[in-house]
């Protein structure tokens, strides 16, 4: 007899986030998140322009270059809200609280994002892999004592790089 393996709740809650970047709408980040408390979905977002702006997939990117601390350069779009931000607003647009929540997405959130949900209270993060330049908001997840998890000590990686 084949008895079906039920996967762990971080292997589900990462599945539904990587479901939700189907719907992105930049194709050099199609990211996703999922905020959940007590095994419930509270909240998810996906890479997008904000509501009634313009979409990369119709437009293209909005490409910034980015000097980093150590000299290096590398190009991001700016036209689109990441998937961390999209959850946190979702949440703040319905009225449900993510204190005390747990946040699934692909990759260390950046620093902005970082500071986002150190500033609503969500106490970890899990994430699927490493982002290349994610040692800030590491650092700051670790003063802030909010928990971070990664399922793979794999750096993510974009089209192109």
């Amino acid at each position: 007899m084949i008895y079906h393996v039920r996967p762990q709740w971080d292997e589900v809650w990462l599945a539904m986030a990587d479901t939700i970047s189907l719907r992105a709408t930049c194709d050099r980040g199609r990211s996703g998140c999922v905020i959940v408390r007590d095994n419930r979905v509270l909240t998810a977002g996906y890479v997008g322009s904000p509501p009634g702006l313009p979409h990369c997939d119709e437009v293209g990117h909005e490409l910034v270059t980015v000097t980093h601390q150590d000299n290096s350069l590398s190009e991001h779009c700016v036209r689109t809200i990441h998937a961390e931000q999209n959850a946190i607003l979702q949440a703040a647009i319905i009225g449900v609280s993510i204190k005390g929540a747990t946040l699934y997405c692909r990759m260390t959130p950046c620093r902005t994002c970082a500071m986002f949900i150190v500033a609503c209270g969500i106490e970890k993060v899990v994430c699927e892999r490493k982002y290349r330049s994610g040692a800030d908001s590491e650092k700051m997840f670790l003063e802030a004592g909010v928990e971070l998890l990664y399922m793979s000590d794999e750096i993510q990686k974009y089209d192109g790089e």
